[in-house]
């Protein structure tokens, strides 16, 4: 028996079922099963992401396990992801992605465009709450957690008038006709990874690894890889307003990156173009032009402020 690490909400559910059923699909001859182990994350629902930390806050009681062998891979989030491995840990691969770009979701049916000063606009993410301030400053922004079902919830009950979230989450657990407006990038640039399901392996593990290796969506992988380099370079998480977004077409691959303070007032958005097996190069390249215009002062306020 193989076993498949996972978080229980629903959403997570949905990711390892979806993974149990490709390799089902694939190794007929072989058996998965499911086990549900719970994170930092699922149990803290009421403080800010940013105020917690985000090292491996949904990620890191799935990686014990795996490294104790409770456990023969851990399917993620690839935007839950720390672009640092714990040792004896790896990627072994991920699926196909899905909608990689963010979505709102209002009571009233308000697009973007209608939403006034009047109306509250959740999100557990700076990245979206700079990327809404900058968009329009007049935004009221305001924190939420837990999962897809207890934010829709909460905004049903009042606690907001809309939120913005991933609409590949959205979608996958059946919530995708709630969706009023999918975010175009010119508005907020995409976390890295968004979209795509991660597959986390040990490292010394062949026979696991070959299994993956044979379902690994080879486009998805090099688009993300791109963006999570991008991600490692400015040394980013959920305290930081980080995006980056890789579009793939034929062998070129276009990476766009984003960095904000944490208001949305100063922001940096470049991209670069370049052949698809030069996806790695194209992000160090990207960080570059993206520290050396400002983004370095950025990063050390931000630094300072969370310390502080």
């Amino acid at each position: 028996m193989i076993t498949i690490g996972t978080r229980g909400s629903k959403l997570a559910l949905y990711q390892a079922n979806k993974l149990k059923d490709i390799l089902t699909e694939k190794y007929s001859d072989k058996e998965f099963e499911i086990r549900v182990i719970v994170t930092k994350g699922d149990k803290i629902q009421d403080v800010p992401l940013s105020k917690i930390g985000d090292k491996g806050l949904f990620t890191k009681e799935l990686e014990k396990e795996l490294i104790a062998g409770g456990i023969d891979m851990a399917v993620h989030s690839l935007k839950d992801l720390p672009t640092i491995f714990p040792e004896g840990t790896m990627l072994g691969g991920v699926l196909e992605r899905a909608e990689s770009l963010d979505a709102l979701i209002s009571k009233n049916g308000k697009t973007l465009d209608q939403l006034t000063s009047k109306d509250k606009i959740a999100t557990s993410s700076l990245r979206r709450k700079s990327s809404l301030l900058a968009y329009n400053p007049d935004y009221q922004i305001i924190d939420i957690r837990g999962n897809v079902d207890t934010r829709l919830r909460k905004m049903d009950e009042g606690h907001c008038d809309a939120m913005v979230m991933a609409a590949a989450g959205l979608q996958r657990v059946g919530y995708g006709n709630r969706i009023t407006q999918i975010v175009d990038t010119e508005i907020i640039i995409p976390a890295p990874g968004q979209g795509a399901i991660a597959i986390e392996i040990r490292d010394n593990d062949s026979t696991i690894k070959q299994l993956i290796d044979g379902i690994n969506h080879h486009d998805t992988f090099i688009t993300t890889q791109a963006e999570r380099r991008f991600l490692r370079l400015l040394e980013g998480g959920c305290q930081i307003p980080i995006g980056c977004h890789a579009i793939l077409k034929n062998d070129t691959l276009q990476l766009t990156g984003f960095l904000s303070d944490l208001d949305g007032k100063e922001i940096f958005i470049e991209t670069v173009t370049g052949l698809k097996n030069n996806g790695l190069q194209l992000a160090e390249e990207l960080a570059d032009i993206v520290l050396s215009k400002g983004g370095r002062a950025i990063l050390d306020e931000i630094f300072r402020t969370f310390r502080s």
